[in-house]
């Protein structure tokens, strides 16, 4: 308990400091995916991440690591968002359509983030052998949970009967674009662009009379 009327103390306290930590760590990867976005992986270097932050590169080193653990960060980051709007989609009320159509919109507007850019931009070529393998069994999971909204829509009739690989691959395809073709400062913000992506994919999915 403190001492009535003693003075404010000097030092922050440890959660003080960790946010301190958090909000130090969030801007050098957010400088950093967006250089890599921008550049490209192999023509960007800590030093250019570090110089843009008016940091020293071993400072980037104590937040996130090295190059490739800054980038398997960034992906890794993006692939959770992914992962969380299948986990949101599956838990929500109605039939496989309307939880397929809610995914599919946040999977689009993750795509023009920051993260997922990253995700669609980045190879497994520029990543070691243990992070191509993670990299590729989170994308795999994410894959598997649009087929099962596919395969719930066919069983309670709001999807038609497809092919449920094939299209997963299809609709994971055309919303991967934004990651390259939207400019942050273009004439439609995120939300429409993705509706009118989702509308023209969920067309060709709906059951003919």
């Amino acid at each position: 308990m403190p001492l009535p009327n003693a003075a404010p103390s000097p030092f922050r306290s440890r959660e003080e400091r960790e946010r301190d930590r958090e909000e130090k760590r969030e801007a050098v990867l957010r400088a950093a995916v967006r250089m890599f976005n921008a550049r490209g992986f192999h023509a960007t270097s800590l030093d250019d991440v570090a110089a843009s932050l008016g940091i020293s590169k071993p400072t980037i080193y104590h937040y996130l690591g090295n190059k490739e653990q800054v980038l398997i960060e960034c992906v890794t980051r993006g692939l959770e968002l992914l992962s969380a709007a299948a986990d949101t989609a599956r838990a929500q009320p109605g039939d496989g359509l309307a939880r397929l159509r809610s995914v599919l919109r946040s999977y689009a507007l993750v795509m023009m983030d920051d993260f997922g850019r990253c995700v669609v931009r980045t190879g497994d070529e520029f990543l070691s052998s243990e992070g191509a393998a993670l990299f590729r069994a989170r994308k795999r999971a994410i894959d598997l949970s649009i087929r099962a909204l596919i395969e719930d829509g066919i069983a309670d009739g709001s999807i038609a009967p497809v092919d449920v690989r094939m299209t997963a691959f299809t609709l994971a395809g055309a919303l991967n674009w934004p990651g390259r073709w939207h400019a942050p400062d273009g004439p439609l913000p995120p939300s429409e662009i993705a509706d009118a992506m989702v509308d023209i994919l969920i067309g060709g999915l709906a059951p003919r009379a």
